[in-house]
């Protein structure tokens, strides 16, 4: 029998869809929605699954940023064949991006026993949430939002992206909270330090979506539900992503930053009151 059923797959899917862009961390919702539905959340095939499905929200991405990303791949064919092309913003993009994918590839594989099974406890979740929480609130004060996205280099994709080594370590933390934070403090306006976090997790999401595969497929989760929760994620992230960016382009993150403190206060109230299994 299937860890995760397809009633459930449909509820986590909506959940990453709706998580996984804005900085309210979806691995944190999607540990605590499997809490509630007493679904296991440190069995490593339910684990592979959560990290499986963020490839439909990651797909969402792709189509709905299909012209940059064309752009940049445009741009980094022709400067790797034409050395006057190296010289264009998008070609260095597209090294960066890749460049700022190692750190969280090499953390995520050496701290893998760790990430499975100590830090997936919903204890650290509820405290990432939290002070997860307290950095966006600082990055938004302090930064001066000034930095559009032309006028990112290869320290702030390096800084953002090996930022999300803390989503990965602590869940609930938040990878688009962590990514964004940082490219505030940097200097970027939200709406560049949106658009950076989402072209750098592309890579990172999608690798790990596919290198968990074989777990989610082989383990106690069934193909069917590993398929609704994917196409589910796919259609609620697209929506996702067209409101942050709307949103992030008038206000500031104060509304994220409550949000996340509530649910962290929440969460230590039913762990604390044995409602939820760690």
């Amino acid at each position: 029998m299937s860890a995760i059923n397809i009633g459930q797959a449909v509820v986590l899917g909506v959940v990453e869809g709706v998580t996984e862009f804005l900085p309210v961390s979806s691995t944190g919702h999607l540990k605590i929605s499997e809490g509630l539905m007493d679904i296991p959340v440190d069995d490593k095939s339910v684990v592979a699954f959560t990290a499986v499905i963020q490839v439909g929200a990651i797909a969402a991405v792709l189509l709905y940023f299909f012209r940059d990303i064309r752009r940049f791949a445009t741009a980094w064919g022709r400067g790797l064949v034409n050395r006057e092309e190296r010289y264009h913003h998008d070609y260095k993009f597209a090294w960066w991006v890749i460049y700022a994918t190692i750190p969280i590839v090499v953390v995520g594989l050496a701290a893998k026993p760790l990430i499975e099974g100590p830090l997936a406890s919903l204890w650290v979740v509820a405290g990432s949430l939290i002070v997860g929480s307290g950095l966006m609130w600082l990055a938004d004060r302090m930064g001066r939002h000034k930095r559009g996205e032309d006028d990112t280099d290869v320290k702030d994709a390096m800084l953002v992206g090996s930022s999300q080594i803390l989503a990965l370590l602590f869940p609930g933390f938040s990878r688009s909270g962590a990514t964004m934070a940082t490219g505030l403090m940097l200097g970027l306006d939200r709406v560049a330090a949106t658009r950076l976090s989402f072209f750098l997790g592309i890579p990172s999401l999608t690798g790990a979506g596919l290198y968990e595969l074989k777990d989610a497929m082989g383990g106690g989760v069934g193909t069917v539900p590993l398929l609704v929760g994917t196409v589910v994620s796919f259609a609620v992230a697209y929506a996702s992503i067209s409101w942050l960016l709307k949103f992030v382009a008038k206000h500031s993150f104060n509304a994220f930053v409550i949000y996340r403190i509530v649910i962290g206060v929440a969460l230590f109230g039913l762990l604390g009151a044995g409602v939820l299994n760690a």
